[in-house]
């Protein structure tokens, strides 16, 4: 160290040295104040939005109904039941012979005629014993001329001999010979007879067996389902593997009906001859009359129910087999006009606003999740159809949703959220 700085007062004195380490707190520092006033502003804006949140109106939460298309029958509806179309007359067509199929002249949808060639199985073994049968009866007829012939000589040896008797020139020994000789004559011609009936019968029974082997339609129908193919072995009384035993399954369309299921707790309410509405699943837009032919007088123990038999007053082509319907049980018979459908709701849907009758349909939720928006629309209430009611108003259809029991402070425009699981 110098000489100079030992002298020095500094450092002599190391108080004076750690006062120069001291912050200065005595200026502004701008860049810091700025920092500040930003993070008041930010906190400011941050509650503003709260509150604007917190003040904002929340959209009141509904429930909802569908609107549908009813019938003004639907007001009679005692009973409703669920059930099947079926044909009446149906069959699975097959042959009594077994044999390969050659010849399959239909496919489904095949409207046939009774009587019409459906299919034609292989038949030549058949045809082989007709042809045995054939010749065994013309060799029968052949022994029957033969045997005609004897009887005919040994007739007129008989005939000779007694003359011969008469006249003393033969003894009655050789007249008993002839006699016995042309009886045998006889007897050979009725045996030869019966061996051509025999013959005849057995060629019938191959020509059964032939016809056994043509599939031909049992009466009028549509064919549903085809079973086999040309090629395909068809054994009827069989299950071996790889044979078949119908060919086609076919029914008689005219003979189309309903069969429902009531339960027998309402079974009181059916009846032979009553009136009802039928509905396909597969035709939502269309109204069958029918009434209930038959009600099977036995009790399905496993579902507790009855099966009725409901005839369609008049048949649509457009009616299949094994179409799903429902069953509207009628307390009287209705017209076309009942049978034509109508916009109907729940009649909680409908509220009276300034004099007028009022319902809220809800749209589709917005984009981002937004929330939907009700549309006010007026509607003129008309009949009571069953638990629905009937209104008219050209901007409702089917499927719409209506807020259910709408709040007397819900308005036109307003958002509403709907309740869970409605």
């Amino acid at each position: 160290m110098s000489e100079a700085q030992a002298s020095s007062p500094a450092a002599a004195n190391p108080a004076s040295r750690l006062s120069q380490l001291k912050i200065d707190r005595g200026g502004p520092k701008p860049g810091r104040k700025r920092r500040r006033w930003g993070l008041w502003i930010a906190v400011a804006v941050g509650i503003t939005a709260a509150a604007a949140v917190a003040l904002r109106p929340r959209a009141p939460e509904v429930q909802t109904s569908s609107v549908l298309l009813s019938t003004p029958s639907q007001q009679y509806a005692q009973l409703t039941a669920s059930g099947y179309v079926v044909a009446q007359r149906r069959a699975a067509v097959a042959s009594k012979a077994t044999g390969r199929l050659l010849e399959l002249n239909v496919r489904e949808g095949s409207r046939v005629k009774k009587g019409d060639l459906i299919a034609r199985v292989d038949a030549s073994d058949v045809q082989a014993q007709i042809d045995a049968a054939s010749a065994g009866v013309r060799q029968a007829e052949a022994a029957v001329k033969q045997a005609q012939a004897e009887a005919a000589n040994a007739e007129a040896e008989l005939k000779r001999n007694q003359q011969l008797v008469a006249q003393g020139f033969l003894s009655p020994a050789a007249l008993d010979v002839s006699t016995a000789k042309a009886a045998s004559a006889r007897a050979a011609i009725a045996s030869a007879q019966a061996a051509v009936g025999q013959g005849q019968a057995q060629l019938k029974l191959q020509q059964v067996n032939r016809d056994f082997t043509e599939i031909r339609a049992p009466f009028d129908g549509v064919v549903l389902v085809k079973n086999a193919n040309v090629g395909d072995i068809i054994t009827p009384f069989s299950s071996a593997a790889g044979s078949l035993g119908s060919v086609v399954t076919m029914a008689d369309m005219g003979t189309l009906e309903v069969e429902a299921d009531v339960s027998e707790s309402n079974l009181a309410k059916a009846r032979i001859g009553q009136p009802v509405e039928i509905t396909l699943d597969a035709l939502p837009d269309k109204r069958f009359r029918g009434k209930v032919a038959t009600i099977v007088p036995t009790v399905d123990r496993a579902k507790a129910t009855v099966m009725t038999k409901i005839q369609f007053e008049q048949l649509d082509p457009g009616i299949l087999p094994d179409m799903s319907a429902k069953v509207s049980f009628l307390s009287q018979a209705v017209s076309d006009a009942d049978l034509r459908s109508v916009i109907a709701v729940n009649p909680a849907t409908v509220v009276e606003r300034d004099g007028k009758k009022l319902v809220f349909r809800v749209g589709k939720p917005g984009k981002d999740g937004e929330a939907p928006v009700v549309q006010a629309l007026a509607v003129t209430p008309g009949r009571m159809l069953g638990e629905s009611l009937e209104v008219s108003g050209n901007a409702l259809k089917s499927g719409d949703k209506l807020v259910l029991n709408p709040p007397a402070e819900l308005k036109d425009g307003q958002a509403v959220r709907i309740a869970a699981g409605k």
